[in-house]
């Protein structure tokens, strides 16, 4: 396939020729430690460097023998889904001794290993660092015995250190996500959903365990993802008498009609004077109190457990890259780093610096100083505070401010997992704001029509695990039925209007703003959240509901690839959805492992198809069994997804067979990922708090009106953040033949598939993450949602 330009190729600018790199999982397990271990080996033999496992953590390393071994391109196959860590973990009290160390040193120095990546938890990368520290000195003890000679001392006189945190916790300072979480908040949603089933038929309470000794993030993020009554976590305890607060809010639930209450308790909840919290002692509270059936449900090990997610497949595979970059890079006085992730943007950050705010989090918690200690998580766990505290708990309506304007909401395109929690937010935060919501049926086609409505509070409950478009979508257009859209803005005096949607809303903006110039009724703050499976929109990174529909493609392809497994060589062509737009097939194909992914945005020919066959014939011919290839449904019009499937068949025959598969309509369906209830939740939450603050500056003279570029705005995540983008500034960034931005960042992951398949390829480095500093987190009152 043709190749974009890298700016730096690796055999000419980052050789790995002559280096040792040991990869070692340590502390406990986490589901995506192995596709990190896999991107590390593959890189590094792609660079040329040797590559070995260490088996069993530090225990493996202060044995040695038999449990460093030299790693090959095909002993990480078959690996990337595989939930644990295949090369072991264990917690070694022998690596904390100065002897331990010194055998570690003397196995590692035994096979020329200088380099070392870690995946592990604070625990594991203290020790590491601690190990680079005493490396020279260790070397020295070394040769006095007799045991290494000079010429090693001199040759092996520095040991660099790049780590990874692996902990489904994510309980980490520096990233906004470790290996591992998002699949622990898989099984924790799976879990929660399939309880309330069970607790709406008996009208019950259920009290959730979920792990977190030290860290409330699964629990926080979880009671967000799935609109918990009530959450406890050990950063921020409850304030005396909660437990009267707590009975109120289970009771006032109830008689709103709402079946059940859902309680989730971090395993290391605590109250205000550290004493801890137990499930037993809130089920025996809700019991006492209310009298409500009561049942207690304690999670464990199946949070470590099970297949990886997408993200966390991705994740570790972009940390992996990064990883062995940070190595190559390195030089005897570059601090050991940790590959970390700020926003969608891979950065390293001094190993240290993270590990001491990590250790500032413990104390500040034990010394009660709650607020600094959720400070010190960093800004996505606190915006996940604010905005979990903004939705759960209604303030009484003699607290709410009156603000007399009325926000209407409304879905546009295709349905997207992530809609219903993206409009729950938005209703629930403008009513805490003191606006009257509207709620618009079917997109624009409802508008137009007249079906708009009043939508209350307890009228979303239970909305964020609902898949598809509570509200109903339509991709009609507003431009045709402008005057009618109008005259129903006017006669519901709407104020302002929140579109979630897809390229269609991106579009719907563009015309509405035009028709500011004959119709005053426009003339309103306006907003889109970006919500499609595509992840077309110009202005995002990311889109509500893209990671439920690469979770959908990643566990078909797993399961299509398994049902290969002990017959003949095969090969699966999929195709993918997305329209024009190939961030589907790119970023599913690198999440499930697929050797090629043909797209739009990068041109091919019947050159490229017939090198793709002759490199998985090759592959083939020695121990790999599957081939995987995605395809966007419209990469070409020519090359369909049946004339690819019958070339691979026929140019493989006596090596492999073919098979195709479309997937279609599965892609949009389902319930929605943690990430994409998360992310809709706050994305959304921002939004209607944007909306609150232009109708304060645009009212004037009794009435709302807005006719700058800045106040018809798309809100995307640009990087680290979440910005705010009048629409008119997005058109000339957007290919509106083929509904496409006209650059993607996910194109640079492009390269990262291909190695990760072994094609020789370009590798563009000049955005991989430079080394810097830990920055404590301390924004403005005003940024209640920034990271996700």
């Amino acid at each position: 396939m043709a190749q974009p330009d890298g700016k730096k190729i690796f055999f000419e600018n980052l050789s790995g020729a002559g280096k040792a790199i040991a990869v070692l999982t340590s502390g406990g397990d986490a589901q995506g430690m192995n596709a990190a271990v896999r991107a590390v080996v593959r890189m590094g033999l792609y660079v040329g460097a040797k590559v070995y496992f260490i088996h069993e953590g530090y225990q493996g390393m202060v044995d040695g023998g038999e449990n460093i071994k030299e790693a090959t391109w095909e002993s990480v196959s078959s690996m990337l889904q595989v939930g644990g860590t295949v090369i072991g973990s264990a917690r070694c009290k022998e690596f904390r001794s100065h002897e331990g160390r010194l055998k570690a040193a003397h196995n590692l120095v035994q096979h020329g290993i200088t380099n070392l990546c870690v995946i592990g938890g604070d625990g594991s990368l203290t020790g590491a660092n601690l190990f680079r520290e005493e490396w020279s000195g260790l070397l020295g003890e070394l040769a006095e015995q007799g045991l290494i000679d000079a010429d090693a001392v001199q040759k092996y006189s520095a040991l660099h250190i790049v780590g990874m945190v692996g902990s489904i916790d994510n309980d980490f300072c520096g990233t906004d996500m470790t290996i591992g979480t998002d699949s622990a908040l898989h099984r924790i949603i799976e879990v929660v959903d399939a309880i309330m089933t069970t607790a709406q038929s008996h009208q019950r309470t259920f009290v959730l365990e979920v792990m977190g000794r030290h860290c409330g993030y699964l629990a926080l993020v979880s009671a967000l993802a799935c609109g918990a009554d009530w959450v406890l976590i050990p950063e921020m305890p409850p304030e005396d008498g909660w437990e009267d607060k707590m009975c109120e809010k289970l009771s006032a639930n109830r008689a709103g009609m709402k079946r059940l209450n859902i309680i989730i308790v971090a395993e290391g909840a605590i109250d205000r004077n550290n004493a801890p919290i137990t499930t037993d002692y809130v089920k025996d509270l809700v019991v006492k109190c209310l009298g409500f059936d009561t049942r207690v449900t304690i999670l464990g090990h199946v949070q470590r457990g099970g297949t990886p997610s997408a993200f966390d497949r991705i994740l570790a595979s972009r940390m992996g890259v990064e990883a062995v970059l940070a190595l190559l890079e390195t030089t005897a006085n570059t601090p050991a780093c940790v590959v970390s992730l700020c926003g969608n943007q891979s950065v390293r950050l001094p190993l240290m610096e993270c590990v001491q705010m990590t250790q500032e989090v413990q104390r500040a918690m034990d010394g009660k100083r709650f607020e600094e200690a959720v400070k010190l998580r960093g800004r996505s766990f606190e915006n996940n505070l604010k905005t979990y505290k903004l939705l759960a708990h209604r303030k009484p309506e003699s607290e709410l401010p009156v603000s007399n304007f009325n926000v209407a909401v409304l879905n546009v395109g295709a349905p997207a997992a992530g809609m219903n929690a993206a409009v729950r937010s938005a209703v629930r935060v403008g009513i805490s704001e003191g606006h009257k919501m509207f709620a618009v049926s079917d997109g624009f086609e409802g508008f137009y029509k007249g079906q708009i409505k009043e939508i209350k509070w307890a009228d979303v409950g239970g909305w964020t695990g609902q898949g598809g478009s509570l509200l109903g979508t339509k991709r009609t257009l507003p431009a045709k039925h402008i005057d009618k859209i109008a005259e129903q803005m006017r006669m519901h005096n709407i104020n302002a209007l929140l579109i979630v949607g897809g390229f269609e809303g991106f579009l719907s903006l563009l015309e509405l703003l035009t028709a500011r110039g004959k119709y005053d009724e426009f003339c309103v703050p306006m907003v889109m959240v970006p919500a499609t499976v595509s992840n077309n929109v110009p202005g995002s990174d990311l889109s509500i509901g893209a990671d439920t529909a690469l979770n959908a493609i990643t566990t078909t392809c797993d399961r299509i690839k398994q049902s290969a497994s002990g017959t003949k060589r095969r090969v699966f062509i999929i195709e993918t959805m997305g329209g024009y737009c190939g961030y589907l097939a790119s970023v599913g194909g690198l999440a499930a492992g697929a050797d090629a992914a043909y797209i739009y945005e990068e041109p091919f020919d019947i050159r490229d198809l017939q090198a793709n066959v002759e490199h998985l014939t090759e592959k083939m011919k020695t121990s790999i069994q599957r081939g995987l290839v995605l395809r966007n449904e419209n990469c070409n019009e020519n090359y369909t997804t049946d004339f690819i499937y019958q070339l691979y068949s026929e140019e493989g025959r006596g090596v492999f067979d073919s098979r195709k598969n479309v997937l279609g309509h599965m892609q949009q369906g389902g319930a929605p990922s943690p990430f994409d209830r998360n992310f809709g939740t706050k994305i959304s939450a921002k939004a209607m708090q944007w909306i609150s603050k232009k109708l304060l500056e645009t009212f004037r003279h009794g009435r709302v009106f807005a006719n700058t570029e800045e106040s018809c705005c798309l809100l995307g995540m640009r990087r680290r953040a979440l910005v705010f983008q009048p629409v008119v500034q997005l058109k000339d960034e957007t290919d509106f033949v083929h509904r496409i931005p006209k650059e993607q960042w996910w194109l640079k992951l492009r390269p990262l598939m291909k190695i990760l398949a072994k094609y020789k390829t370009t590798f563009d480095v000049s955005d991989s993450g430079q080394l810097e500093h830990v920055v404590r987190n301390r924004p403005k009152e005003s940024d209640a949602s920034v990271a996700i």
